[in-house]
């Protein structure tokens, strides 16, 4: 009977754990959303900006736009912490950086016209 009472206990108690899920998206939900980010080439041939529309939900970061071609991913982790990648056609990026709940920058490089490389810095900003 002990053993029976015990193993009850321990299952109520495992039930009020959140999972790791769980804990990642209640932690990451101060970044949800959708935010605008400018991206600005400061070493390259590049264009000189680009301007992207993206989603954060649960700490994962999509595309939110309209253009045709656009490959955007990445991570936003429960500290702020910003990883991204994106392809356009025969071009990608990595990007990183850090967000709080209303604004971010950081840093990004990827591949530039004629096998040159670009880089440079990005803002996002709550929408």
């Amino acid at each position: 009977m002990r053993h029976i009472v015990t193993a009850m206990l321990f299952g109520a108690l495992l039930s009020t754990v959140p999972s790791v899920r769980e804990t990642h998206a209640a932690l990451s939900q101060p970044f949800d959303g959708n935010w605008s980010v400018v991206v600005v080439t400061e070493r390259g041939v590049c264009d000189r900006a680009y301007r992207y529309s993206v989603h954060v939900e649960n700490g994962q970061v999509r595309y939110n736009g309209d253009a045709k071609g656009v490959n955007l991913a990445g991570t936003v982790s429960p500290n702020g912490l910003v990883n991204v990648s994106i392809r356009l056609r025969d071009r990608g990026a990595e990007g990183s950086g850090r967000i709080s709940a209303t604004a971010g920058a950081g840093h990004w490089r990827g591949d530039g016209p004629n096998n040159t490389t670009c880089a440079g810095t990005w803002e996002a900003e709550r929408r």
